[in-house]
């Protein structure tokens, strides 16, 4: 259990699929049959159930919870030097919740610094096939309502998220979330937080609810950091402005630049939730045109220039930050170098 919680509020926020509660149900009325001696057969009834209760949560703290290699290596590569990383940066989550027959499972999280992905798992608790009859997720277009996802960062963040159905006839499937954060996220209490799965409905050109429901609960975040760090001072300049990288870290999940410009982003008065097209020439000019490349020692380019950041103007000044999570797990040591705004860092593999 997590050193930040208790065992009172632990015990408080179990939940349990119906054959968890039949199987509970079924210890305590068997040590109910047996006699006890000098004690109440009601108590050690209790006893019986919160025995089971202790060690199903002690079964997962002791490491019966799936690998995160087992999680991650069907999503993000399953070559053994990416199962190696993968085992030496994943931990095993386990929280979950249940509604409407429905169970969300946080299994597993990896990261670096900035960024993280974690792998939750959908389950329908009666057995029978996830998704509608002779539809998959390429005809569903599943969509998560509420928060949908875990929030544990206080800066600003971005990310993504997507479905997973690697055996359509079962009664699950998966959604990967990624974040990418301006702030530390190697460590805190994370809420995860999800409503109405959704479908979209192609005849009707509405959103339909799947699985109505509510699903709420909250694990700890503490992995350790496997980025390396690049870089700071350098220059480079485009588009009128001159930049200078302050920092440069990759790991095997993902890459991140931070810079400075020498002049203040200056936004319109436009409307919120609406980019007028001054605030988006800005965006360009100190985040969206800035080349990021990543090189692969076979030579193969990764072009992440596209990514998501941040732009924040600064004593006259603007800083920046982009990066984002790779679509699969690539090792340091597959990694030549990094070039930032034309600017080319050597990743070192010693």
């Amino acid at each position: 259990m997590s050193d930040l919680f208790d065992y009172k509020k632990e015990m408080s926020e179990l939940r349990f699929t119906e054959n968890q509660k039949k199987a509970l149900a079924e210890a305590a009325a068997s040590a109910a049959r047996t006699p006890a001696k000098r004690r109440p057969v009601f108590r050690t009834a209790l006893i019986a159930a919160a025995m089971a209760v202790v060690l199903a949560v002690g079964a997962s703290a002791a490491g019966i919870l799936p690998s995160p290699a087992e999680i991650f290596t069907p999503l993000f590569g399953g070559a053994a030097a990416q199962t190696e990383v993968i085992d030496k940066i994943g931990r095993p989550i386990g929280a979950s919740d249940t509604d409407n027959g429905i169970t969300i499972t946080a299994e597993a999280i990896m990261g670096d610094q900035y960024n993280a992905v974690i792998v939750y798992t959908l389950t329908r608790d009666d057995g029978e096939r996830f998704l509608p009859e002779g539809k998959g997720l390429d005809a569903t277009y599943l969509t998560m309502g509420g928060f949908g996802g875990a929030s544990w960062v206080k800066g600003g963040t971005h990310g993504g998220s997507w479905f997973v159905d690697e055996d359509p006839e079962d009664n699950q499937i998966q959604l990967v979330e990624t974040a990418s954060s301006d702030t530390s996220m190697t460590k805190g209490t994370a809420t995860a937080e999800f409503e109405d799965l959704c479908y979209w409905d192609a005849e009707t050109e509405q959103s339909v609810a799947l699985y109505p429901g509510h699903w709420k609960f909250r694990f700890e975040v503490d992995y350790e950091d496997c980025s390396i760090r690049l870089g700071g001072g350098e220059t480079f300049s485009q588009g009128g402005l001159s930049f200078t990288i302050d920092e440069i870290s990759v790991s095997p999940i993902a890459v991140r630049a931070a810079y400075t410009a020498d002049e203040a982003v200056v936004w319109s008065d436009a409307p919120s939730g609406r980019q007028s097209e001054e605030d988006a020439r800005q965006s360009q000019r100190y985040l969206e045109n800035v080349e990021i490349l990543l090189t692969r020692t076979d030579g193969t380019v990764v072009d992440l220039s596209g990514s998501g950041g941040s732009i924040a103007p600064k004593d006259g000044a603007t800083v920046c930050a982009k990066g984002r999570v790779f679509d699969e797990i690539i090792p340091l040591e597959d990694m030549a170098s990094v070039t930032v705004g034309g600017v080319v860092y050597e990743i070192p593999h010693n």
